[in-house]
């Protein structure tokens, strides 16, 4: 009986941390999501000066925000993104619109995909 209340103590343990993981990435997702559309936003109407402000405001969050990511990501993943990223900084430094519009994009599905796939589901343990 006893081993039973333990595995279930750490079973509930384990299922908590996950939920805990899946709320704190989905957060910073989000966050991050938030910065690209602002980028985005300054490059549309050509405020170049401040979308390169946006922008390393952007690779600031990125690196203050998901700095645990790693832990749990894929490192090609997040290789993916810092390169996105490094194009985006390039970019908008050229005053390429439709590049910097194009990577914004990319860069923003990558980060929105990573919290569903990386979710405590069902569908993603099975």
């Amino acid at each position: 009986m006893k081993q039973v209340v333990i595995s279930l103590v750490i079973l509930g343990l384990i299922t908590g941390m996950g939920l805990w993981v899946n709320d704190q990435m989905r957060e910073s997702a989000q966050h991050l999501v938030t910065h690209i559309d602002i980028v985005a936003d300054e490059i549309k109407y050509e405020r170049w000066t401040e979308a390169m402000k946006r922008t390393e405001r952007l690779e600031e969050a990125w690196s203050n925000r998901v700095g645990w990511w790693p832990i749990i990501l894929d490192h090609q993943e997040i290789d993916n993104i810092e390169f996105s990223l490094a194009k985006i900084k390039e970019y908008v430094a050229n005053r390429d619109k439709p590049l910097s519009l194009g990577q914004l994009s990319e860069l923003k599905l990558m980060i929105e995909h990573i919290p569903d796939k990386e979710a405590v589901t069902l569908k993603n343990i099975l």
